[in-house]
């Protein structure tokens, strides 16, 4: 489901906000009763995906077979610190288990130390082996927007795109800060739009804000409070259509 080319509270409607929810359920103490509830919450409401750990990927795809809804998991996480060939292996076992769209982190120590060439070079890999196993495979590389300077955001774009994986992400949400407007506003205007897209991810609890990273470039948005989301919306248009005000609407 395409977003409106103007977006606002008036051009969005429930179905389309759901549809950019990729719903995180990467608590480390989250257990199987939780992780399935949480599948189930994604197939009721529509979600894009539901985003899991590598250990809840086969339950996942059993529990969201046949829904729509499709089943991602995180690469490297949260820290990015494993080894290129380790993220591929991980990244193929993923497949493997049903994952069709893999969020990888990238290694930021590397990043930082101005070693571009070991950053492209495990993005490009895993790129390279994921799509060659799934070809529809999406692949998205997580920045921690929090731990990098500007124009250190600014050269991961370029990886990325390079790399040709599928999305550049602000953050784990597992670490100092989450998606910020300034952070999608920059990563939208360093990459090509036809062929790279923007996820924000990390302390995006209201539908509010959720609009507010969409008109900042976002095209994806990741979050665990999808429920509250979108029943806010329901609520709001539901108002509206009865005449009665809302409390905001962007």
């Amino acid at each position: 489901m395409s977003l409106p080319a103007e977006i606002s509270f008036e051009t969005l409607t429930p179905e389309i906000v759901a549809k950019t929810i990729d719903h995180a359920l990467l608590r480390p103490d989250m257990t199987i009763d939780e992780v399935v509830a949480g599948c189930k919450l994604c197939a009721e409401y529509q979600t894009a995906s539901v985003c899991v750990k590598p250990c809840d990927v086969k339950i996942a795809a059993e529990t969201l077979k046949g829904t729509g809804v499709d089943v991602g998991t995180v690469i490297g996480f949260p820290h990015g610190n494993s080894p290129a060939n380790v993220k591929v292996f991980e990244a193929l076992q993923a497949l493997e288990d049903g994952a069709v769209e893999l969020d990888m982190v990238l290694n930021i120590g590397h990043l930082k130390s101005g070693r571009l060439d070991k950053v492209l070079g495990e993005i490009s890999q895993l790129t390279s082996a994921a799509k060659a196993k799934l070809p529809t495979c999406c692949v998205k590389v997580i920045f921690e927007c929090s731990l990098l300077t500007d124009d250190e955001k600014i050269a991961a774009c370029k990886l990325v795109e390079e790399a040709g994986a599928d999305y550049v992400k602000t953050s784990t949400g597992f670490s100092t800060g989450g998606a910020t407007v300034a952070d999608l506003k920059l990563m939208r205007a360093n990459t090509n739009p036809s062929t790279v897209h923007v996820k924000a991810s990390g302390g995006i609890r209201t539908l509010d804000y959720l609009i507010e990273c969409l008109q900042a470039g976002a095209d994806r948005i990741g979050a665990s409070a999808t429920a509250a989301i979108i029943d806010d919306m329901r609520a709001r248009k539901a108002a509206c259509s009865s005449g009665q005000p809302t409390e905001s609407a962007q």
